[in-house]
This record gives structure tokens, sequence and C-alpha cells, in this order.
């Protein structure tokens, strides 16, 4: 999928010299934030799910 962002004149400069100082193209360096960004709220998601449900395991046993 090929997504078009807007970001401020400050912001694409910003994403540029972090882009230089890591040796990467600012796209490819885009597309990393996102994927890593994705992929975070996932494992936030699935370690808050595994939480709720070991808080709740003798009560979900007593409903069975």
């Amino acid at each position: 999928m090929k997504l078009t962002v807007e970001v401020t004149g400050a912001q694409e400069k910003q994403l540029a010299d972090v882009a230089r100082r890591l040796n990467v193209p600012a796209d490819e360096l885009a597309g990393a934030l996102v994927r890593d960004l994705l992929s975070q709220r996932e494992a936030d998601f699935s370690e808050a799910a595994a939480r709720v449900l070991e808080k709740n395991r003798e009560l979900y046993q007593r409903l069975r």
C-alpha cells in the first residue's frame, strides 16, 4: 500500500535530519516508524489483555 502523509516543513526537516544521520532515505525511515508504531500498539494491547485475563481468571472459571 502506498500512503501519502502531509507534514509541516519543520517536521519534514526533522525527518530528513534523522534519516541523514541514520544514512537511510526519509521515506524508508517514515515507513519503519509507522510499522514500529503499529506493532507496539498490538503488543501493548496483547499485554493489557493478558493482565486482565490473569487478574480475572478465577472469576471466569466460576462463570463456566
